[in-house]
C-alpha cells in the first residue's frame, strides 16, 4: 500500500467511525434487517480498539432483548453432512414457522485466515429464505470449534428476533467444547463405519451430547446406520446421568432423503420443555455467563498486552532470543510476564 492508497484508507476509516450510530444501527438490527445484523457482527469481529467501543455499547443495547431463542450446537467431523443437515434441518425449521439464524463456523486458511469451505454456498435452499440468516466466519486461531466472537453474535442475532439459533462448528472431534458453553441443546452427528480414530469421537464429547444422530441412514449404508445407532444408544447408557436429567437418545436420518429430520426437532423440544420444567435451563445459561465471563476476562488481558506496541517489540526480542537458543520459550514468556505484571 503506497501512500497515496494509505492515506484514502484512513480518510475513509476516519469517516466511517464519524458515521457510525450505535443506536441507529441497533434500532435497523432490532428492527430485523439483515444487513444491519451482518454490519453488527461485522463490528464484533474486528479488533480495532475503537470498534470493539462501539461493539460492546451494541451488545449493551442487545442485551435486554436477547436470551428468548432456543440455541442449538451442531458439530461432527468432515465429511458427516452438517451442512447438508442443516439444509434440510433449517427448511423444516422454517416451515413450522421459526425464524433461524445460522452460524457457521469454518475452519481457516493458515494462509490468508479466511474460511476454507463457506458452508453458505452449500445451503443454497435455506440461505435465500427470507426468514432464515445465516453467517460463516472463519475460526482463526480460537479453540473449541467456534469463532471468537459467536456468542456476541448470537446475542444479536437474538435482538434481531430470531427463534432459533444453530452453531455450526468447525468439525475436529475433541476440541468441540466451547459450543456447549454457549447452547441449550449440543447435537453430534455421526457417521457409520468409521473407526474412532477417524471420529475422533471420545468419551468426553458424547457425554457433552444431548443426541446423537448417525447420518447418511440411506441406501446400503442405512443397516450399518441403524446398527451403529444401536451401540451408541446402549453406550450412552453406561455415562453418568447428566444434571440436566435428560437421557440423550441415538437415532439415524438421512438428509438426502429428507428422513427423520422432524424426528430431530420432537427430540428437540422434548428436551426443551423438560430442562424448562425442572429448572435445568435457567441454571445452565447462568453457569455460562460465568464461563464466558472469565474468557472475556481473559481476551481482555491478551489484547491489553498485544495492542501494546512496546511490548510486541519486547516480543519480537524475546523471539530472536527464544530462535537462536539463547533461552528457553517457557523462560523468554516467563521474563515477559513478570515485566508486564511489574509494570501495570
Amino acid at each position: 500500500m503506497d501512500e497515496k492508497q494509505l492515506s484514502s484508507w484512513l480518510k475513509s476509516r476516519r469517516e466511517r467511525k464519524r458515521s457510525l450510530d450505535v443506536h441507529k444501527l441497533f434500532s435497523d438490527l432490532s428492527a430485523g434487517k439483515r444487513d444491519a445484523l451482518s454490519r453488527g457482527i461485522t463490528l464484533l469481529e474486528s479488533t480495532l480498539s475503537e470498534d470493539r467501543r462501539h461493539s460492546s455499547e451494541l451488545i449493551q443495547l442487545c442485551l435486554p432483548h436477547s436470551g428468548k431463542s432456543f440455541r442449538i450446537g451442531i458439530t461432527g467431523v468432515p465429511g458427516v453432512g452438517k451442512s447438508t443437515f442443516i439444509e434440510r434441518f433449517g427448511m423444516h425449521l422454517v416451515n413450522q414457522g421459526n425464524k433461524v439464524a445460522v452460524l457457521a463456523i469454518d475452519p481457516s486458511s493458515a494462509q490468508g485466515g479466511g474460511s476454507i469451505l463457506g458452508d453458505k454456498t452449500r445451503m443454497h435452499e435455506l440461505s435465500t429464505h427470507p426468514n432464515v440468516f445465516i453467517r460463516p466466519s472463519p475460526a482463526g486461531s480460537t479453540l473449541g470449534g467456534v469463532a471468537a466472537k459467536t456468542r456476541e453474535s448470537l446475542l444479536l442475532c437474538e435482538a434481531a428476533g430470531f427463534d432459533v439459533i444453530i452453531i455450526e462448528t468447525v468439525g475436529v472431534g475433541q476440541s468441540e467444547v466451547q459450543v456447549n458453553e454457549m447452547v441449550d441443546f449440543f447435537l453430534l452427528l455421526m457417521l457409520s463405519g468409521a473407526g474412532d480414530e477417524l471420529q475422533g469421537i471420545k468419551r468426553g464429547i458424547m457425554e457433552m451430547a444431548d443426541a446423537l444422530v448417525i447420518t447418511k441412514a440411506d441406501g446400503s449404508n442405512k443397516e450399518p446406520a441403524e446398527r451403529a445407532a444401536r451401540e451408541y444408544a446402549n453406550a450412552l447408557h453406561l455415562f453418568p446421568e447428566k444434571q440436566s436429567k435428560w437421557i440423550a437418545p441415538s437415532f439415524t436420518c438421512s438428509a438426502f432423503e429428507n428422513k427423520s429430520i422432524d424426528k430431530v426437532w420432537e427430540v428437540m423440544e422434548s428436551f426443551l420443555n423438560q430442562t424448562t420444567i425442572n429448572g435445568w435451563k435457567t441454571v445452565h445459561r447462568k453457569q455460562q455467563d460465568v464461563h464466558w465471563l472469565k474468557e472475556a476476562l481473559k481476551e481482555m488481558l491478551v489484547a491489553d498486552f498485544f495492542e501494546n506496541t512496546d511490548w510486541l517489540n519486547k516480543l519480537v526480542q524475546a523471539e530472536h532470543e527464544v530462535v537462536n537458543g539463547k533461552t528457553t520459550s517457557y523462560q523468554a514468556a516467563l521474563s515477559l510476564y513478570v515485566d508486564f505484571k511489574n509494570k501495570k
